[in-house]
This record gives C-alpha cells, structure tokens and sequence, in this order.
C-alpha cells in the first residue's frame, strides 16, 4: 500500500511489507559489501569472493541471487574457456548510491552518540 498524503503530512513513518523485504534483501552485510565492489566495475564470481575475504561461498551465491532477482545487479556469462560469469551494476542498482551514501553520512554523524547509548545499555546488563 503506498504513502497515502495524510500520513505524509502528519511526518508518519509507514514501512510496507514490500519495503521491508526489499531493504533486507538489499542492505544486508554482504549486498551493501557486494554492491560497494560493483560501483567500481563488473566483477567475476571469483574476484568478488577474493575482494570480500570473509564471505562464504554459499552466502556470496545468495546475495548475488538476491540482488539479480531485484534488478540490482545483473549476470553475464561471458564467453571464454573456461566459461565464466560477470556481475554488474545495473541503472537501477546505481540509483541506490546517494541515498546509501546519505544513510552512511547519518550514521558517521552520530557514531559517537550510538556508541554511548550502546555502552551504557551494556553497563546495565552487568
């Protein structure tokens, strides 16, 4: 169901279960790990498991899958010997730069503040 005005107008934050799904789809660890790799060329399966050390396989496998089926992220096989697959960004996945990048100047901004407010609820668990 969309924003309707009046939610809008009384500053409401509504989040679909459509939005829901696909900012976990997309904003995961390993997408916005993925995606940062992306922005900066096509990559093959194997270069994206060596840029991102820590990722598995399987869990690489699953993201990748997952940003294709959104249209953020697009297979190529390309035509070599041994046939390889190359990922890219599409257009739409390149329109998720700024408002990524506004989210990551939002949390710089207020590490500090996090940082405290996570200490002191760790204090109060001792």
């Amino acid at each position: 169901m969309p924003e309707t005005d009046d939610a809008r107008a009384s500053g409401e934050l509504r989040i679909e279960n459509a939005h829901r799904e696909l900012l976990d789809q997309v904003l995961d660890k390993w997408s916005l790990s993925v995606l940062n790799e992306l922005c900066e060329r096509p990559c093959r399966f194997n270069d994206l498991r060596r840029a991102i050390p820590t990722v598995t396989q399987k869990s690489l496998t699953a993201t990748l899958r997952r940003l294709e089926r959104n249209g953020i992220v697009e297979r190529e096989v390309v035509s070599s010997r041994p046939v390889a697959v190359e990922y890219r960004i599409t257009p739409l996945g390149k329109t998720m730069r700024r408002p990524v990048d506004v989210l990551l100047e939002w949390a710089t901004a207020h590490m500090p503040e996090i940082e405290r407010a996570r200490d002191a609820f760790d204090d109060g668990l001792d």
